[in-house]
Formats: C-alpha cells, sequence, structure tokens
C-alpha cells in the first residue's frame, strides 16, 4: 500500500484556506489601489491559463456589490479556490501585484510555511519564441519569495530599459529585437536568473500565384509594392494630457488625477513624448496647447487629452479651465474643433482627440462661433466619454477615483489595433458596466480612412531640422534638477533629490547621508519657496509621501526622506530657489545649532517654457464669435462619420451603493446621496458643472519619474555596471 502524498500548504488550493482569512484577504482587495484590486488580480490569475475566467465570471463578481455584505473579492476568490488555484500562486498574483499588505496577511496567517523560509524561487520561466517583424513579443517571469522580488530583463547581456517588471513587453518586434533574453530577479537578501531563451523575429514570405494577364501589376516600382504591404508610420508620437480637478469656482473632481497619470504611462510605453499637466488656467492651457502645436509636424501623430468640467454648444466643444468664472461662456473656454483646425494645419498624420468631460448643453452661453472648414482629411478620431447632451462620471473609491471612460480604455489601449477598433470595443466594454448604463455611452467621430494605430512604429527622417526642434522642445518639459550633495560647516551632508509626478508636479526629498558621530540630533528641511508656488508649510518636509498628497509614490522614492511637494510650476517665472535649514545638537549642549543653504535648481520641468505669460500667439482666440445666430455645427460640416454607442438596457441603475445624479436647475446644487457598500464608500459622481459651489482643498498626484535610482540604486551587477531607471 503507497504512502499518501502530503501537501505542503503551500501548494494546497485556496479552498483550504480559513475564512477569517479569506475575509481579511477580501477586505484589503477591496479597498485596494488602483492596480492592487480584486480585478486585476483576476486578470493576473486569467493570464496564467490553466485558471480560466469568462468575462460572465467577473460580472458575477461585480455584481456582489449590489448584496449588502457582499464582496467581488470574495467571490473571486472562492471561484479561484474550486477552480484549483494554490497558495503559491496565489502568492505570485499578489507578488507581480505588489500587494505588499495582502502577502504580510498571508505570511503571518502562516500560509507560507510550506515555502521553504519564503527563500527567492523562479516559479515562471521565459519561454522561447519565434516571431515574424510586427508580432508582439512578450515575455514573463514569476517569482515568489520574502522580500518581494524585484526584476530586470536582459537581451545579449545588456539591461532594458523598459525591462524592471516580471513582464517584458515589446508591441511591434523587429528584427532588432532577437537574440538571448533572460531575467534577473533579485531581492535584498538573495538574487537568481531565469533560465536563458533564444527570441527569433524573421521577416513574412510571401508566395503569390497570379494569371499572365496580371502580370502587368508586377511591374510597379518595388518601393510602391512594398508600401502597399507595410503598416503606417508616424515620422513622431507626441501626447498633450491636462487634468483640471482644483476649479476655483467650480465642483472639486478628483478622477482626472489618476486618469492622466494612468495615460501617460501607457502613451510613453508606445513611444509618446508625453506632456502631462494638471490644474491650468485659461491662459495656461491655451499657451499650453501652442506649446502643443509646436510639436506637430509633417506626419506626425498628436494626441490632445482632456479630463475635467466641459461642455457642448452647437456642435463645439469646450474644456474648461481651473480659473473659469461662475457662470463662464466659450471666451473663458477653449474650443476644441479650433484646436483640431490648428492642428490640421501641420499636416498631421493623425490626430486623435480623447475628452473625458461632460457635453451638456451651457444655458448660460448664447454665443455661435463660426470656425473656418475644417481640411478634407482621413486622420481624425474623436473618443467623447459620452454622447452629445449628457455627462461624463468618475468612480471614486478607497480615496482615489477613475473616469468611466479610462477605467475601460486603460486595458486596451496597447493593443496592436487600429484606432477605430480599439475605441469600438472600449464603447462595447462600457456598454456592459452596470453602474453607468442608461447614464454614460462613449461616442466615436471618426473620418480615418488608413489602418492607422497607436502602435505604429516612429520612422523619423534622420537629424531634420524639425525632429531636433520637436525633441529639444519636448526635453526643456522634462529636465529635471539633478541630484546633489550639501555639505554644512559641522561635518554635516545632506543629499537633495527630485521626482516628477507630472510635467507641472515635483516632489523633492531630503535625506542625511553622513553625520558625524559627536552630533547627536539633526534633522534637515526645505523652506522658503517662491510665492508663485504655494506651498503650504504644513504639507512640506513630511516623513512619507502621502502625507504631501501623493498618495502612490513611495514605491517610486528612496526611504526615509523627508518629502515636499511642489504643484503648478507652470507659474514659477523666475529660477526655483529655496533653502535648506540644518538643524543640530552637540550632547551636553541645551541650544539647537543651525546652519542654512541657499540652493538655485533653474526652471524645472514645465516652468522652462514660461506657460504663465499672457496668451503667446492667441492662436485659440481666432475666433469670430456671433451671438444667436442660426444653428451651426461645425463637426456635422466636417467629413467626420458619427457612431453613437448606447447600452442595451436604459433603465436607471438602482445600486444603493453610487450617486444618483438627478439633473435640477443649474442654478442649484445637485443633491446626491451616497451609501456604503460592505464597508467601502463607491461614489459615481457626475463632472457636470454645478453653479454657486464652494469647493473643498483636495491635493492629490502620482509619481512617473525621478532623478536618482530607487530599487535599481541598491543593485549593483557582478560586473560592477550599474544601471539606473528609464526616465
Amino acid at each position: 500500500m503507497s504512502e499518501p502524498v502530503r501537501s505542503t500548504p503551500g501548494s494546497l488550493p485556496l479552498s483550504r484556506l480559513a475564512e477569517p482569512l479569506l475575509r481579511r484577504l477580501s477586505e484589503l482587495l477591496d479597498r485596494a489601489a488602483p492596480g492592487k484590486g480584486w480585478r486585476d488580480l483576476a486578470q493576473r490569475a486569467g493570464s496564467r491559463g490553466r485558471v480560466r475566467l469568462s468575462p460572465l465570471d467577473l460580472e458575477q463578481c461585480s455584481l456582489k456589490v449590489l448584496e449588502p455584505e457582499g464582496s467581488p473579492s470574495w467571490s473571486l476568490l472562492k471561484l479561484l479556490g474550486d477552480r484549483g488555484c494554490t497558495v503559491v500562486e496565489l502568492v505570485e498574483f499578489l507578488q507581480a501585484l505588489e500587494h505588499t499588505e495582502a502577502l504580510q496577511c498571508l505570511s503571518h496567517s502562516g500560509s507560507l510555511i510550506g515555502l521553504p523560509e519564503n527563500k527567492l524561487r523562479i516559479c515562471i520561466q521565459p519561454q522561447p519564441q519565434n516571431l515574424m517583424v510586427g508580432d508582439a513579443l512578450v515575455l514573463e517571469c514569476g517569482a515568489v519569495g520574502n522580500p518581494i522580488p524585484h526584476y530586470q530583463w536582459f537581451r545579449n547581456g545588456f539591461p532594458l530599459a523598459n525591462g524592471s517588471k516580471n513582464v517584458y513587453m515589446v508591441t511591434y518586434a523587429d528584427v532588432e529585437h532577437q537574440g538571448t533574453y533572460w531575467c534577473h530577479v533579485f531581492n535584498d537578501r538573495e538574487d537568481q536568473d531565469s533560465k536563458k531563451i533564444e527570441v527569433v523575429i524573421g521577416r513574412k514570405a510571401m508566395a503569390v500565384e497570379c494569371a499572365e494577364e496580371d502580370l502587368s501589376d508586377l511591374q510597379k516600382p518595388a518601393d510602391l509594392q512594398e508600401q502597399s504591404n507595410d503598416r503606417p508610420v508616424a515620422t513622431d508620437k507626441v501626447a498633450l494630457l491636462i487634468g483640471n480637478m482644483s476649479y476655483w469656482n467650480h465642483p472639486q473632481l478628483k478622477a482626472p488625477m489618476v486618469d492622466v497619470y494612468e495615460l501617460t504611462n501607457l502613451l510613453r510605453q508606445l513611444d509618446f513624448k508625453v506632456v502631462s499637466l494638471l490644474d491650468l488656467t485659461e491662459s495656461e492651457m491655451r499657451n499650453a496647447v501652442d506649446e502643443f502645436l509646436l510639436l506637430l509636424d509633417k506626419g506626425v501623430y498628436g494626441l490632445l487629452y482632456y479630463a475635467g468640467h466641459g461642455y457642448e454648444n452647437y456642435g463645439n466643444s469646450f474644456m474648461v479651465p481651473v480659473d473659469a468664472p461662475n457662470p463662464y461662456r466659450s471666451a473663458n473656454c477653449l474650443c476644441v474643433q479650433n484646436i483640431l483646425k490648428l492642428m490640421q494645419e501641420k499636416e498631421t498624420g493623425l490626430n486623435v482627440f480623447l475628452l473625458d468631460m461632460c457635453r451638456k448643453r451651457n444655458e448660460y452661453d448664447d454665443t455661435i462661433l463660426i470656425l473656418d472648414a475644417l481640411k478634407v482629411t482621413a486622420n481624425i478620431v474623436f473618443g467623447y466619454a459620452t454622447c452629445q447632451g449628457a455627462e461624463a462620471f468618475e468612480i471614486q473609491q478607497s480615496g482615489l477615483a477613475n473616469g468611466i471612460f479610462m477605467k475601460f480604455l486603460k486595458d486596451r489601449l496597447l493593443e496592436d489595433k487600429k484606432i477605430t477598433v480599439l475605441l469600438d470595443e472600449v464603447a462595447e466594454d462600457m456598454g456592459k458596466c452596470h453602474l453607468t448604463k442608461g447614464k454614460q455611452a462613449l461616442e466615436i467621430r471618426s473620418s480615418l480612412s488608413e489602418k492607422r494605430a497607436l502602435t505604429d512604429p516612429i520612422q523619423q527622417t534622420v537629424s531634420s531640422a524639425e525632429s531636433l526642434a520637436r525633441n529639444l522642445q519636448w526635453a526643456k518639459a522634462h529636465e529635471l534638477p539633478e541630484s546633489r550633495y550639501l555639505e554644512f560647516k559641522c561635518g554635516v551632508q545632506i543629499q537633495l533629490g527630485f521626482a516628477a509626478e507630472f510635467s507641472n508636479v515635483m516632489i523633492i526629498y531630503t535625506r542625511i547621508v553622513k553625520k558625524p558621530p559627536e552630533i547627536v540630533v539633526c534633522r534637515a528641511y526645505v523652506t522658503d519657496f517662491a510665492l508663485d508656488l504655494d506651498v503650504d508649510p504644513k504639507e512640506a518636509n513630511k516623513g512619507t509621501p502621502e502625507e504631501t498628497g501623493s498618495y502612490l509614490v513611495s514605491k517610486d522614492l528612496p526611504k526615509h526622506c523627508l518629502y515636499t511637494r511642489l504643484s503648478s510650476l507652470q507659474k514659477l517665472r523666475e529660477h526655483l530657489i529655496f533653502t535648506v535649514c540644518l538643524h543640530y545638537e552637540y550632547p551636553g549642549i541645551e541650544d539647537t545649532m543651525d546652519e542654512r543653504k541657499e540652493v538655485n535648481v533653474g526652471k524645472p520641468l514645465i516652468a522652462k517654457l514660461g506657460l504663465h505669460h499672457g496668451f503667446k500667439n492667441n492662436n485659440c482666440l481666432q475666433t469670430c464669435c456671433m451671438a444667436n445666430n442660426p444653428f451651426h455645427n461645425q463637426i456635422e460640416s466636417s467629413p467626420v462619420a458619427t457612431k453613437y454607442y448606447v447600452p442595451s438596457h436604459c433603465q436607471p441603475n438602482s445600486c444603493p451603493g453610487i450617486y444618483h445624479p438627478n439633473h435640477i436647475c443649474s442654478d442649484s446644487i445637485r443633491q446626491l446621496e451616497a451609501c456604503s457598500c460592505n464597508g467601502t464608500s463607491r461614489i459615481l459622481a457626475s463632472r457636470h458643472e454645478v453653479q454657486n459651489y464652494s469647493p473643498p482643498v483636495e491635493k492629490s498626484n502620482v509619481p512617473v519619474e525621478t532623478t536618482d535610482d530607487t530599487v535599481e540604486l541598491e543593485f549593483l551587477l557582478s560586473d560592477n555596471l550599474r544601471f539606473s531607471k528609464q526616465q
């Protein structure tokens, strides 16, 4: 009789875990930050292959929010357990999501005892690839361990700039991407290399049969034959992203901050030059658009995304600056169609507008703009977050928020598909969302006749004057001050570092790197900032980034520092000059000693472009306004086809856990009711304008860049090659 096989706790199915532990994990996943929630766990588990999750499965999990004590995460964990998912697999998924709390919960419960001393172990090895030019290259490496492992991909012995995640992806592979790949996995205690695999990329061979009378078609010039088979290319790809939240005279918004952050990271993966800006006044918005237009040229792909308050009158859409009066009119806002006309004059290869705003009628604005006719081009794509006359919503949960449009767009933006096809699929995804059925539906307007995609490769003219000018202009908006060390007379050495959250938001972090042993107490902080930046001393020099309002920045910054957040860098008129103050004490001496050093870091990030100046060339103001004119719809007169996407069910949603916006007279405040679903407040709020509103003050930001290495700062390769984070 054979002895029964004993399984370690790590290999047990999730269904065998104690119910209190599953409940605790569910709570952590339900209230997790974006990128670490139950849907992200489901996506990670579904990509494994063995655990199949259908859209119906996810819909059933999502509907649990309608039950008094329902939990989507609880439903998902039970589903994974029923399908054989093990504890060790769950650990892999949570580590890939960097969900530290959930991992600690499992560790403290003893569920990871089966993993030998929590040692670093590679569970998923990368697999060889044999691809054709144009295919997507996707390599995955999975590891478990305590502390959480980090990753660095290599090709032919060299570290890859964008290879610091467990999945390495190239959306459009070319012959230059073939070679020998492996992944170096490491934490503070140990490191391992995955197995080395070969990636082979060849060109597609085409066999052609034709009749004798068709041979004449083969006499075309060779370059024309190749052009008919090749995908479109861009001479460059640039994007301007604006998120307005902190309105002076109108309701505050939350989602634009997260939406702009997530779209920035996605577009950079597609090789877009991105300028991302938060909370711009009218003059700053107009000047930002003018700077964006300077980046455009023949064949360039231009993308403009706006999230904030907005409205639509007579077919023209208007973006509302943060300083717009109450009530506002077209003269206080930016007309989208006029910007499109200016973009067309640059002979761009593709113009994409993504407008995440309401499109309700502005009853205070009777002005009709008479614009010059748009050119007949085949390169215009509008993605409206909502239909004409309707509102756009944002979901607020766990202190953060996503707009409904971006919530679904971000899941598909990296797909290698024609942009209109991609937006079609986003529209279908939105139509299935039970929160907004009958309230918000994506509308697409397009004149695109070519198979243009955001993933199209860039084929620049080598060393052209236009290309050099674009790169210089873009680089200006992304220059951070270099990290520096300050030596004080007492022997203390302080490091100053700088990180960019957005193109106009920067964090300064300070830490003491050397202190003489005779000094017992030592503290350094920054102060005396220009009044333009409006730095609140109560939110400066904090022990964690979250205390400054930067809730998602911790993982990208060095630890054990003091952090200060500087926003509205576009308002900076002179060099950024501030003071570093050092307080220290000697043993036996009651008096505190002080030293001060003034620091000048020039004009960081967007401050170099001088957006605070008055209107530079008034491109956006060149319109003729006529009040009470007959109806004029510029878009309908342009060669742009219109599609409307309406959810299949148009009944108002009755979920008690969301806001129900009831539109009333616009000179009254909208009454909203909120309810807590299973202890977590989920709010569906409108971005529609509300008059006579006194906005609360809220600040929050998300990082994208830093001048210092963070995780990589501690990682020194065996051949003493130090690599830094891709900016």
